[in-house]
């Protein structure tokens, strides 16, 4: 078996190649050392006794592309020495950034709690075992996932000014739907790909490629930034405030196929 590995960027693609040829001849197993394209150490091997010569190629496509699809985490902290006066405060406070958010144009199902917290304060200076208890803090966070990317900088802007005072982190991805697009492009480039590395490499044994045995694609994999985390300043009496610049940028996607060419003299 002749194995050949290639690697393709669509759009701005690129491709490396590494070629380990197995051929059969005779018994004796008579190992041939090649010069292959581009990997001058590569070689081939004779030794396939059933007279069936066939190439592997291992090709990879990829793609920069722009998220269709925002996550947006944040919230409200407040703190009191009564824990219902903590939750009171905190509760009106984010009530009046989810109708804010609404008004803004966030959906009600694209919006949902993330976390909700009310942990005790205490000073260790007086007791350093249990410690004083001075307080309370509550801590609600909700999550926001839409398709309106474009609109991830004013939602920001407008909870910061409605009363929130974390903003947890700010992630862009990819749809299931696009991921898919992307994934059968990824499939067609690949394949070509090695169609034609094939070629070359059939033809650099003095061989042709006459049909297909096998093909196996691999998982698309996506390079996903992490989460980028916000500190969140209020703008409440800042009118003037410059609109928080949140970029979406692109994503790497790349995909492998591996196909078994059937070859003859």
């Amino acid at each position: 078996m002749v194995i050949f590995k290639s690697s393709m960027n669509m759009h701005n693609t690129s491709i490396s190649l590494s070629i380990v040829a197995f051929v059969a001849l005779f018994t004796s197993g008579l190992l041939i050392y090649v010069s292959a394209i581009n990997q001058p150490n590569a070689y081939a091997q004779l030794s396939s006794p059933d007279n069936n010569k066939t190439l592997l190629v291992t090709a990879s496509a990829s793609t920069q592309i722009k998220p269709d699809k925002v996550t947006v985490s944040l919230g409200v902290e407040t703190t009191n020495t009564k824990a219902k006066a903590a939750l009171a405060a905190n509760s009106e406070l984010m009530n009046q950034i989810i109708n804010a958010l609404k008004t803004a144009g966030v959906k009600q199902n694209e919006t949902s709690t993330s976390s909700f917290s009310i942990t005790p304060n205490r000073n260790y200076s007086v007791d350093t075992n249990q410690g004083n208890l001075t307080g309370f803090t509550v801590s609600n966070s909700i999550q926001i996932d839409s398709s309106n990317v474009n609109d991830t900088s004013e939602w920001v802007d407008i909870a910061v000014s409605s009363g929130a005072n974390n903003v947890n982190s700010v992630y862009f991805s990819l749809s299931d739907k696009k991921l898919d697009e992307v994934k059968n492009e990824l499939i067609k480039d690949a394949i070509e790909n090695a169609k034609e590395k094939a070629d070359i490499a059939a033809l650099a044994l003095g061989y042709k490629i006459v049909g297909i045995r096998t093909v196996s694609i691999d998982q698309v994999t996506p390079f996903l930034p992490q989460p980028v985390p916000y500190a969140a300043e209020s703008l409440k009496n800042d009118a003037f405030a410059p609109s928080t610049p949140i970029l979406t940028g692109e994503q790497r996607i790349s995909l492998n196929v591996n196909i078994v060419f059937l070859m003859e003299k």
